[in-house]
C-alpha cells in the first residue's frame, strides 16, 4: 500500500533524524562500478544509488547488501541509460519524433521502461529534451528536433511512458536531461560552451523541461556545458532560482557523468574541494560516479562551508523519490518473471509500427515508390544492406545485434520467392575502399530496381560523435553516383543519426526514404513501406540542410532588418527538406481555412479550422500542422512557430474538418525581464502541411 504524503514526509524526517551525517552524504553517492571496495561503502551507508547494474540477480544481491546490512536499511536506486529501448530497441528518438504521435511514443517508452524493470532497473535516465538545431553534434539524434513545441509534447510523452505505473508493476522514475542548452554547444561540439540570452532561454530550451516536469518527472540531470560562463552542475540560479524556487520542482537533480568533478576542468573550481561547495550548494544533489561528495562533502560541512541543511534538503529529496518508487515497501527486483517481456511478441510489433511511422518519404518522383511485389530482380546495395548493430543506432541498450532484422532480411522476408534479390555490399560506411562498387554495378545493371542503403554507422552519432561534415560518410557518394549512371531505377535508403547533406541525391535519385536508425524491426519496417503494406506518414522533426555551411538553420528564426537580400552567394538559404515536410503516397488538399473570429480580445479561446482532403489513391496519414506569426513586438520574434498539430487517417476520397483552439499561452512570449507577455497586435495563422507551405489568415489581438 502507497504512503500518503503526509505518512512519507514524517518517515523522511525520521530516517534523517537518525542518519548521520556520513550517511547522508551516502545517499547522495552515485557509483558507476561495483568492487568489493564498494561493497563494504554499501554496508558503511556509503552509497546510495549505482548506475551500469543490470540484470535482476544482480541487483537483488547489491540490494540486499544495502538493506540487509547497513544500519539503516535504506535501499538503493539503480539507475540506467535506457534511451530508446532495453532489449527490445525502437527508432532513434529523433526518429521517433517525426512520427508526430505522442501516444506511440508514450508507448514505447513505457514498454522501455517495463523490460528496464524486469532487469531490476528503477530509474531511467532519459529522455533527452534538449533541443538542437546543429547537426554536426552528435547527441541530435537523442533528441526530439529543433522545435519546442514538439519537443515539449514529445518530452512529456516519453516522461509519462517511462513512469506509467500499471498495478502489477514497479515505479520506474524518469530523469528528463540535460539541463539546461546543452543542444546549443558551439560548433557542435559536445561538452562545449553555450552562451545564450535569458529570452531565447525561456522561449526555445526551458519549455520541454517544464512539460517533463508537469508530466510528472521525479529527477533531472544538470549538463555537461557550462551556461552564460557557468558551468551547470554549479549554476545556482538555474538549479535553485528558476528550477526550484520559480518552477517549484521538488524531486532531485543528479550531476552527469562525473560533471561535479568536472567544474575543476572548467576552470570554475580550483580544487574538488570547491567543485563540491559550487555543485551542492547550486542544487545538484547527487554526484554522479566523481567521489567529490564521498571525498569532501563532510569536512566541508564540518568547516562551514556547506551548511548540513543543504544536505538534509538532498537528503530529503532523494528518498522522498525512493519512497514514491516503493523501494522501501519492495526493494527486490522478481528475479525470475513468471511472463517473459524480454523482445515479446507485443513490443517487437510496437517496435515495427514504431519505426514505420519514424520514416519520412522524402522524394517519390514518378511514383516510384511502392514497389511492385512482382517486380522481376531487385539489387539491394549498400554498407547498411546487411547490417544490424548499425540499425539500432547509439545508446542502444542491452539489444543484440543478434535480434535485429536487417533491410535484405526484411524485403526477402516480404517477397519470398517472389522476386530475384541481388546483394552487394558495394563500400563500407566509412574509408575510402571502391573495390566493390564493380560488383555493385554490376548487379544493378541486371536488376529491374535497385535499393540503395547508406548513411551512417551507429558510432557516428550519439555522445561525442561529432561531424564536421554532413555528406554521406566514405566514398558512398561515389557508389550512389555509380549505381545511378547505370540507369536503373534507384530508391535511396537512408541510415543515419542526424540530418544530411543530400543536394546531389535530391536532384538525381528519384526516390529517397528517410529511415533513421530504426531498431530491431528496421528491416520489417522497411519493407513495409517499399511494398506499400503501409503509407509513410512522418514529417521531419529538423530541417535538412544543403550543406554545412547553412548550419544553424531552423524555421523558426528570427526576421532580419533586409529580408529580401540573399544570404549566400553560393547557396539558396533555403533548407533542403523543411521543418515539418514528409511525402506520402496519396496526396492531401487543404481547403477553406477559418476563423472563428479576426478580431479578439481571446477571453474567449480562438478557433482555427481547415479542411483536408485526400486526392489521391491511396489511404494515408496526415500530420495538420498549425504555425503562427506575431507581427510586432515589443521584443523581436520568429518568423513563424508551431502552435499544434493533429495526425488524422484519411481514406482515398475522404475528407475532414480540423479544428484547433488558440489561447494566451500560445501566443504570448517572453520578454527581457523573464516575464510572460500577451501584447496586442496582428498576428499571421498557417495551416499546412509543414513549416514552408499552408493556407494563411490574419487577425488582430485586442487590448
Amino acid at each position: 500500500m502507497r504512503h500518503t504524503k503526509d505518512d512519507t514526509e514524517r518517515k523522511i524526517e525520521q530516517y534523517l533524524s537518525e542518519m548521520t551525517l556520513t550517511e547522508k552524504i551516502g545517499q547522495m553517492t552515485q557509483r558507476g562500478k561495483i568492487t568489493e571496495k564498494e561493497k563494504q561503502m554499501l554496508r558503511e551507508g556509503k552509497i546510495g544509488s549505482f548506475l551500469n547494474l543490470r540484470g535482476a540477480e544482480n541487483v537483488y544481491e547489491i540490494q540486499r547488501i544495502a538493506v540487509e546490512e547497513s544500519r539503516l536499511g535504506i535501499p538503493l536506486i539503480i539507475g540506467d541509460d535506457v534511451i530508446h529501448g532495453y532489449k527490445t530497441i525502437f527508432p532513434i528518438p529523433l526518429a521517433e519524433s517525426c512520427s508526430w504521435d505522442p501516444e506511440l511514443i508514450e508507448d514505447t517508452a513505457a514498454i522501455a521502461a517495463r523490460e528496464a524493470s524486469a532487469a531490476g532497473i528503477h530509474w531511467i535516465f532519459a529522455p533527452m529534451v534538449d533541443i538542437a538545431r546543429d547537426p554536426r553534434w552528435g547527441r541530435i539524434a537523442e533528441g526530439a528536433g529543433e522545435d519546442p513545441y514538439l519537443g515539449g509534447v514529445i518530452a512529456g510523452a516519453r516522461v509519462r511512458g517511462f513512469q506509467r505505473n500499471p498495478s502489477n508493476q514497479p515505479r520506474v522514475a524518469a530523469c528528463p536531461k540535460h539541463f539546461a542548452a546543452y543542444g546549443l554547444s558551439e560548433a557542435g561540439r559536445d561538452y562545449n560552451t553555450v552562451d545564450v540570452s535569458d529570452i531565447r532561454l525561456r522561449q526555445v530550451y526551458f519549455p520541454p523541461f517544464r512539460a517533463a516536469l508537469e508530466a510528472g518527472a521525479v529527477t533531472l540531470m544538470s549538463a555537461f556545458n557550462d551556461l552564460n560562463g557557468v558551468p551547470c552542475t554549479g549554476n545556482r540560479r538555474l538549479l535553485r532560482d528558476v528550477l526550484q524556487e520559480e518552477w517549484g520542482f521538488a524531486g532531485f537533480v543528479v550531476s552527469d557523468w562525473c560533471s561535479v568533478d568536472e567544474l575543476v576542468q572548467h576552470g570554475y573550481a580550483a580544487t574538488r574541494e570547491e567543485a563540491a561547495i559550487h555543485a551542492v550548494n547550486a542544487g545538484t544533489h547527487m554526484d554522479m560516479h566523481s567521489r567529490v561528495y564521498t571525498e569532501n562533502l563532510e569536512r566541508l560541512v564540518q568547516e562551514g562551508k556547506v551548511s548540513e541543511a543543504t544536505v538534509d534538503d538532498a537528503v530529503r529529496r532523494i528518498l522522498r523519490v525512493k519512497f514514491w518508487l516503493g523501494l522501501f515497501e519492495n526493494p527486490y527486483p522478481e528475479r525470475k518473471s513468471k511472463h517473459p517481456v524480454f523482445l515479446c511478441g507485443a513490443h517487437r510489433e510496437k517496435a515495427r509500427e514504431a519505426a514505420r511511422k519514424s520514416i519520412v518519404l522524402l522524394k517519390n518522383e514518378g511514383s516510384l515508390l511502392p514497389l511492385d511485389r512482382r517486380t522481376g530482380s531487385i539489387a539491394v546495395i549498400g554498407p547498411l544492406a546487411e547490417a544490424r548493430q548499425d540499425l539500432m543506432g547509439c545508446w542502444a541498450g542491452q539489444g543484440d545485434a543478434e535480434d535485429v532484422v536487417s533491410v535484405l532480411s526484411g524485403i526477402r522476408h516480404k517477397l519470398g520467392s517472389r522476386a530475384t534479390l541481388l546483394h552487394a555490399r558495394g563500400c563500407g560506411t566509412d574509408g575510402d575502399d571502391r573495390s566493390g562498387i564493380g560488383e555493385a554495378v554490376r548487379i544493378a545493371r541486371r536488376s529491374d530496381v535497385a535499393v540503395l542503403v547508406v548513411g551512417e554507422s551507429a558510432g557516428m552519432s550519439g555522445e561525442n560523435r561529432n561531424r564536421t561534415s554532413l555528406e554521406l560518410p566514405g566514398v558512398q557518394r561515389d557508389l550512389v553516383r555509380a549505381v545511378f549512371d547505370t540507369g536503373t531505377p534507384v530508391v535511396l535508403i537512408l541510415i543515419n543519426g542526424r540530418p544530411l547533406s543530400i543536394s546531389w541525391e535530391d536532384r538525381h535519385i528519384p526516390a529517397i526514404l528517410e529511415a533513421w536508425q530504426p531498431g530491431t524491426e528496421a528491416g520489417h519496417a522497411i519493407a513495409d513501406i517499399l511494398f506499400g503494406d503501409a503509407n509513410p506518414s512522418g514529417k521531419l522533426s529538423v530541417t535538412f540542410p544543403r550543406t554545412v555551411g547553412q548550419v544553424p538553420i531552423y524555421y523558426n528564426h528570427k526576421h532580419t532588418g533586409r529580408p529580401r537580400e540573399k544570404s549566400y552567394v553560393d547557396c539558396p538559404e533555403t533548407p533542403l527538406y523543411p521543418f515539418g515536410y514528409g511525402l506520402s503516397y496519396t496526396r492531401f488538399e487543404y481547403r477553406n481555412l477559418r476563423l472563428s473570429k479576426k478580431a479578439t480580445t481571446l477571453q474567449t479561446p480562438l478557433s482555427v479550422s481547415v479542411e483536408v482532403l485526400n486526392a489521391g489513391k491511396f489511404e494515408g496519414e496526415e500530420t495538420v500542422q498549425l504555425y503562427i506569426g506575431d507581427m510586432a513586438a515589443s521584443v523581436t520574434r520568429p518568423v513563424k512557430e508551431l502552435k499544434g498539430f493533429q495526425k488524422i487517417s484519411l481514406k482515398p476520397g475522404e475528407r475532414r474538418e480540423v479544428t484547433f483552439t488558440l489561447t494566451p499561452d500560445h501566443l504570448g512570449f517572453y520578454d527581457e525581464d523573464g516575464e510572460f507577455n500577451l501584447e496586442p497586435g496582428r498576428f499571421k495563422i498557417w495551416v499546412g502541411p509543414h513549416s514552408a507551405e499552408g493556407l494563411e489568415e490574419t487577425f488582430e489581438l485586442l487590448r
